[in-house]
């Protein structure tokens, strides 16, 4: 499967733009740490970009991801990808074992809470977003209550990554996409 088979099978189950751009985001982050950990960066983007595909049909742990596997494995996405999105969830009981498995977890939340930061400074813009802006929040926890900051910092440490440099790479990669998120400061 390449990247513009994974987008059609993205936008067939994903119609929410937030959605869509938070798996823009993990394939983004992905994408760079593949250049970072000696990883393919087409086969890890596919990762983060179809993480939570069936996130719409199957709203709930007890079907997401495990449900949306055999839909992937249909399409014809490799299975190494496969259980890397069925890993990035601990509810499966899949373990995570390789590296592109460890970094979709790492990936995955703090996207959420990076874009989060985002939209709530003056600039809207995470071109000039800094990792002290992020830090701020960190601490109040009724900022993005739902943001499970414990699971954040523990994916970190399961990458083998310091939890605030992990911020920056992510904070990195996503600027390298800033319009596909919507997160340039301007009117979308």
């Amino acid at each position: 499967m390449d990247r513009q088979q994974a987008v059609s099978l993205l936008h067939q189950y994903v119609k929410s733009q937030s959605l869509r751009r938070h798996m823009y985001a993990v394939e983004a982050a992905m994408r760079d740490y593949a250049s970072r950990l000696n990883g393919d960066p087409q086969e890890w983007g596919l990762a983060g970009l179809l993480h939570d595909f069936d996130w719409e049909i199957h709203p709930d742990l007890d079907a997401h991801p495990q449900d949306g596997a055999p839909i992937l494995r249909q399409h014809g996405v490799p299975e190494a990808i496969v259980r890397c999105i069925l890993s990035h969830a601990d509810h499966t009981g899949v373990p995570r074992e390789t590296a592109m498995e460890r970094t979709l977890h790492a990936c995955d939340e703090i996207t959420g809470l990076i874009t989060a930061v985002t939209l709530v400074r003056p600039s809207k813009s995470i071109l000039d977003l800094k990792v002290s802006s992020v830090r701020k929040k960190w601490k109040d926890h009724r900022f993005a209550a739902n943001v499970d900051r414990e699971e954040i910092a523990c994916a970190a440490d399961e990458l083998g990554v310091d939890l605030w440099e992990h911020v920056q790479n992510v904070i990195e990669s996503m600027q390298t996409i800033a319009a596909d998120l919507g997160l340039t400061g301007e009117e979308q």
